[in-house]
């Protein structure tokens, strides 16, 4: 009996190592653009590399493009390896975001949260982020970057669940929104497909002046099309706000003290705007911060 018991252990123990290295390989393994994404716009635009695990962006003076995810996601951590254009773009606006469908006719307001790489003239480069709640943005920050964002690829991740959203770069917090709806706050909380796209964004990202289309056409790069977050289509929304789902684990609903320390080091040296600075009376969550 004693020997049989051993046995069922051992096989116990063989089949959780053999599932915890199947559940590696599913995450080590990088999947193509279509079995997440889809063209939203642009399809002239839109560039295929090394067998859909990469795609290039492009804009000139007929138009920009887009893609974003098939499904829609109520909770998640979602992230693209980004390479963005290493020309004098000023006013081309790269960007990365989850955003919400706003039927307006039925008055639906829509749900946000922003990446954007406003275009520079040889200046460093400067990563916009905002947050956007039923209609209302106005939550702009904006910091510089420690790196050149055009040599290589980084990634870029948002982390979102019913406690806080979280822009990383590179795993480092930048960015941290917390969820003060019980004191009247509003947190974003509709379905939201994820997109990147290129776009024109003349005058407001240039600063009043206008694109050099001379240098067009300017490219973006993603890679990374895995998608770890809960889609809306298979469940109830209020099953993505599960504890079992790993991003809305206890751990993830603020910052443990390493990640806050890297948050609070990247606002000392690289945040050049913040909204709560000159617009804070008008968001409740600027005086509660």
């Amino acid at each position: 009996m004693a020997q049989l018991q051993k046995q069922q252990n051992f096989c116990f123990v063989l089949l959780l190592f053999v599932a915890l290295g199947i559940a590696y390989a599913r995450e080590a393994f990088e999947v193509s653009f279509q079995q997440n994404y889809k063209i939203a716009w642009g399809k002239h635009h839109i560039f295929f590399l090394q067998h859909g695990r990469e795609v290039q962006l492009s804009i000139d003076k007929t138009s920009g493009a887009g893609f974003r995810s098939k499904l829609e996601y109520a909770s998640g951590f979602f992230q693209m390896r980004i390479k963005i254009p290493n020309k004098d773009c000023r006013g081309v606006v790269t960007a990365f975001y989850l955003t919400s469908t706003a039927y307006k006719h039925l008055g639906a307001k829509h749900d946000e949260i922003d990446f954007e790489f406003l275009g520079n003239n040889g200046q460093p480069h400067t990563l916009q982020t905002n947050v956007f709640t039923n209609d209302e943005g106005g939550r702009e920050q904006r910091h510089s970057l420690w790196f050149d964002p055009t040599i290589i690829f980084h990634t870029y991740g948002v982390l979102w669940n019913q406690h806080q959203i979280v822009f990383y770069v590179d795993e480092i917090p930048i960015r941290v929104f917390k969820n003060y709806s019980n004191v009247g706050v509003s947190f974003p909380s509709q379905q939201m497909h994820v997109t990147a796209s290129i776009w024109n964004g003349e005058p407001w990202a240039s600063n009043g002046k206008r694109i050099d289309w001379k240098q067009a056409p300017f490219t973006a790069q993603f890679q990374g099309f895995n998608i770890h977050g809960c889609q809306t289509q298979n469940y109830n929304k209020h099953a993505c706000y599960s504890p079992y789902l790993w991003w809305n684990d206890k751990k993830h609903w603020k910052l443990n003290s390493q990640q806050q320390r890297a948050y609070e080091d990247v606002r000392k040296k690289h945040l050049l705007y913040d909204y709560c600075s000159d617009r804070g009376e008008l968001h409740k969550e600027c005086q509660i911060n």
